[in-house]
């Protein structure tokens, strides 16, 4: 493990002294204000702070109040800040890949391009749709609320695409939790149960999302997609993707879902790390 950042404070204190005088000296655009990252490193208390782009790699920040913070562009990778209070925090493009967030209250704040890829975010607090607009895949504990629909079924599509089917289950389950009506999550969960062998449960996906479709007065797949819940109701024991419809209709799963799916185009800007 790295060691903490509270272990070396005099050094960093002096480091970050010294980086804020060079930046004012030379006219180039003050980041992180050191007193600041000083006074969150020793107290853990820093609401409003300056901290754009600072550099927190593996810093002790449990139970911090990090409120209002500026925290833009901040390197917060494996952190620990379980239970740490993030309201109103602006973290836009703000690395938390890896941080532990168990119990922290990000409820309004900025999340757009923030990477929260591996983190734990295990009975953290967010806003509905919060993570909408932020990078969260491999993140444990991602609560479905705080996730869109289209993100939530997109990377159950993803996941699918990959061979990765009990993943992609589990992603549609989330999205038809948001969205329930949502004939194509029941189809794509249907799929993603067929391969691994859940032949009834798969027909009874199809058979609702048949349904679904011909409320919505597409009666051409409605019937498609019921005949392949019968054929299933026949062959309930067979191979998952070796024979019969289930096998032709596994195999022609990539046409598929690139034809009915993704739902919405991701609109996330890169990562800035």
């Amino acid at each position: 493990m790295a060691p903490s950042l509270r272990t070396h404070r005099p050094l960093l204190r002096g480091a970050l002294l010294l980086a804020t005088s060079t930046q004012l000296v030379s006219g180039a655009v003050q980041a992180a204000d050191a007193n600041d990252v000083m006074r969150l490193l020793d107290q853990r208390a820093c609401s409003s702070c300056r901290l754009q782009d600072a550099d927190l790699v593996h810093a002790d920040l449990r139970d911090a109040d990090l409120s209002k913070a500026q925290l833009q562009r901040a390197n917060l990778s494996r952190a620990q800040l379980d239970g740490a209070n993030l309201q109103g925090a602006d973290l836009t493009f703000t690395s938390l890949l890896g941080a532990s967030l168990r119990g922290a209250d990000l409820r309004g704040a900025l999340l757009e391009g923030t990477d929260l890829r591996e983190s734990d975010l295990s009975g953290a607090l967010l806003d509905v749709d919060g993570l909408a607009r932020s990078h969260w895949k491999q993140a444990v504990g991602v609560n479905p609320s705080a996730s869109s629909y289209a993100d939530l079924h997109n990377s159950g599509v993803e996941a699918a695409l990959q061979g990765r089917a009990s993943e992609a289950e589990t992603y549609f389950n989330q999205a038809i939790l948001k969205q329930p009506d949502a004939a194509l999550s029941w189809l794509a969960r249907g799929i993603s149960r067929a391969e691994q062998a859940k032949r009834d449960l798969a027909a009874a996906d199809f058979t609702y999302a048949a349904s679904l479709f011909e409320q919505q007065g597409n009666t051409k797949v409605a019937q498609q997609v019921r005949q392949g819940a019968e054929d299933l109701k026949k062959n309930p024991q067979g191979n998952s993707a070796g024979n019969g419809w289930g096998g032709q209709f596994l195999q022609s799963a990539t046409a598929i879902f690139q034809q009915l799916a993704p739902l919405a185009v991701k609109y996330f800007a890169p990562l800035a790390f």
